[in-house]
């Protein structure tokens, strides 16, 4: 078996022993570390990209987990970029260059690469805001990564904070900045109607008596035809009755308190 194919199959990294064992030859693997097609991370373990998060879990000792296993899924992750690393109890850590890895021990030995995304919640449980956490929860739900049976262990293995987070989530948001800005008006004692379809408007991010809100996770400013078609879906909703707000990720996500004032405002004061 080739060396690259071979790495694949074991997700990018993989003790020497296990490569042979699925018909890696030493010849053949000395000769891909050799023309640089595998790298050595260290002694008995190798990879296909030395760079990579799962290369530099393998290094420092495990798998990658929480929030770095979450983005390996494509799960919607609030700020943090700092790789996570599951170190089996009782495991050594191993030193390597620019280390800022946040370490996760709990029994049980896991193959290197990513960690399974239920456990990789349950870890992430420790270190994510209840906030966050649903965000993840609900993004997950939406990509239909999670099976009922993951969600009622993840439940089960989760803080008491969080259990009640997963008894409201679900799985229709579209984003996470959806699934943060129901949460917080959920809190502020204002229930969202999600996912509702206008006539002539099209389906809308959430609906409360008469007003819209829509909330936009695109960077930077929309292109003219995206923002013209906003501008439509925005007059017609108006004709209907309806006014209409919109909010990105700046404004949920770092200036919260202008979001609510706003809808408050919106509600009440008109």
């Amino acid at each position: 078996m080739q060396v690259l194919q071979a790495l694949s199959s074991q997700g990018g990294v993989a003790r020497t022993h296990s490569l042979y064992a699925i018909g890696v030859t030493h010849t053949t693997l000395a000769q891909a570390l050799s023309d640089g097609t595998a790298v050595k991370l260290r002694k008995g373990i190798v990879a296909s990209d030395a760079d990579s998060e799962t290369a530099t879990a393998a290094w420092h000792g495990g798998t990658a987990t929480c929030v770095s296993a979450l983005r390996h899924y494509g799960v919607w992750v609030l700020h943090d970029n700092v790789l996570h690393v599951h170190v089996p109890t009782g495991s050594r850590i191993h030193p390597h260059p620019n280390c800022s890895c946040v370490t996760h021990r709990s029994p049980g030995r896991q193959p290197f690469g990513v960690m399974p995304i239920r456990e990789a919640f349950i870890h992430a449980a420790r270190c994510l805001t209840s906030e966050a956490f649903f965000a993840a929860f609900e993004s997950a739900w939406h990509l239909r990564l999670l099976t009922r049976a993951d969600r009622a262990r993840i439940r089960s293995r989760v803080p008491a904070r969080l259990k009640h987070l997963i008894d409201i989530a679900r799985p229709d948001a579209e984003s996470g900045l959806e699934s943060l800005l129901r949460l917080r008006l959920r809190a502020a004692g204002i229930i969202l109607r999600t996912q509702v379809n206008i006539p002539r408007v099209g389906r809308v991010d959430f609906v409360v008596e008469h007003l819209i809100l829509e909330v936009d996770g695109r960077l930077g400013h929309a292109d003219p035809t995206s923002r013209h078609k906003d501008l439509v879906r925005d007059a017609r909703a108006a004709e209907a009755g309806y006014r209409t707000l919109r909010f990105d990720y700046a404004l949920v996500v770092h200036d919260w308190p202008q979001v609510l004032a706003a809808v408050l405002g919106a509600l009440y004061l008109v």
